[in-house]
């Protein structure tokens, strides 16, 4: 039997969990794919009290999911409302090692990826703060005032909070990787959808980061990843691809069985409406930095419908194959804030403008002409 087509019943989580278990005894990594309200948050907990009763009490498991985010919590100075913190719930194993390592630039350092504003921890009162620079709206040209202001003590959007405990979970991560004491009764990390807030572009941004931390701690952990995400799922396929790699799709069968397929295969989405922006971008020659993940983005959706196993193998056969595919996977990992607009260089921009051609005259969608005007004029504004 093909090993795609092999599905395994499990009547309870415990069992399914014990199955997970098994499985890293000869892997490195399970991925598993699940849609929203199959069971993937009461699976890791479950995950995590085996652990628990495998070690008499004490916990073998780092885990991110929805009970991570309640580890935070937000004060918002009713009284005054100036001084906002995220208050930190320090009584958890999570936080072990937060007050002897001070983490700020580990975390700063995965947070510049993601986010615009920055942040401060006081491991006295164990809260945040957090700031943002932003334009002052009484600055006029040739005034003295200044053109931008720090703003402090701001509550940050539900997004960026998101965001900013998704970068504390990948520092305690990598220190867990790295050996540090505090955290040497980890031995698994589990995720459970860590992009539940960020759009297509920022998941493949989110899944390179994640799977180069992941493969630095083969030999030391081992991971559990779940999500309901198709192109997050996808991408992490493609990056652990050369490893010891588990991947499933998770379905619930009945009130708590549950169901596993094993498979090569990844879930796929398209959406005509990027290729539209794109298509746009070009028209306007308003291209920037982060139209590459984009571009990238599609590609990885048309090569899971195709069943190809690499985003690249969509642009084989055209001239240049070897370079574009090159461009693509370098220029879509660069080291610049996702949200921030900054507009390519001239080879860059060209180079950008060849590799969409060559993927529309080899796929030929049907691209609106409405939607192409729109995202046109959005890119002159």
């Amino acid at each position: 039997m093909n090993q795609s087509c092999k599905i395994y019943e499990y009547k309870t989580l415990p069992n399914l969990v014990t199955r997970l278990r098994d499985d890293l005894n000869n892997s490195d990594f399970v991925l598993l794919y699940a849609y929203n309200g199959t069971g993937k948050t009461r699976l890791s907990m479950d995950f995590k009290e085996k652990g628990k009763v495998k070690k008499k009490g004490q916990s073998d498991t780092l885990y991110f999911n929805a009970f991570t985010e309640d580890l935070f919590s937000w004060d918002n100075d009713l009284e005054n409302d100036t001084n906002r913190v995220l208050k930190i719930n320090a009584r958890s194993n999570f936080f072990s090692g937060f007050r002897e390592l001070a983490l700020e630039e580990k975390i700063f350092a995965y947070l510049e990826r993601y986010a615009e504003f920055d942040f401060k921890i006081d491991y006295e009162k164990w809260e945040v703060s957090f700031s943002k620079v932003i334009k002052n709206p009484i600055h006029k040209s040739n005034s003295e005032v200044p053109e931008y202001i720090v703003q402090n003590n701001i509550k940050i959007s539900r997004g960026e909070e998101n965001i900013f405990i998704w970068c504390v979970f990948l520092a305690i991560c990598e220190l867990t990787i790295d050996g540090q004491e505090s955290y040497n009764w980890v031995k698994y990390i589990y995720i459970d959808d860590p992009i539940s807030s960020l759009d297509d572009n920022n998941a493949i941004a989110v899944a390179s980061d994640l799977s180069k931390l992941v493969r630095s701690g083969i030999n030391k952990v081992k991971t559990v990843i779940a999500s309901h995400h198709n192109l997050f799922f996808n991408v992490m396929c493609n990056e652990l691809k050369k490893n010891r790699c588990k991947r499933y799709f998770l379905h619930k069968n009945g009130t708590d069985g549950h169901t596993l397929r094993a498979t090569d295969d990844a879930p796929f989405f398209h959406h005509v409406a990027l290729l539209s922006e794109l298509k746009g971008a070009v028209d306007s020659d308003k291209i920037n930095t982060y139209h590459f993940n984009m571009l990238r983005s599609i590609m990885e959706k048309t090569s899971t419908f195709f069943g190809y196993d690499d985003f690249s193998k969509c642009i084989y056969g055209v001239d240049d194959e070897t370079l574009y595919a090159r461009s693509l996977n370098l220029l879509s990992h660069g080291k610049y804030s996702i949200y921030e607009p900054i507009e390519m260089g001239t080879d860059n921009k060209e180079l950008f403008k060849n590799i969409l051609q060559a993927f529309l005259e080899k796929y030929e969608f049907y691209l609106p002409e409405i939607l192409v005007e729109e995202t046109k004029q959005s890119s002159l504004l």
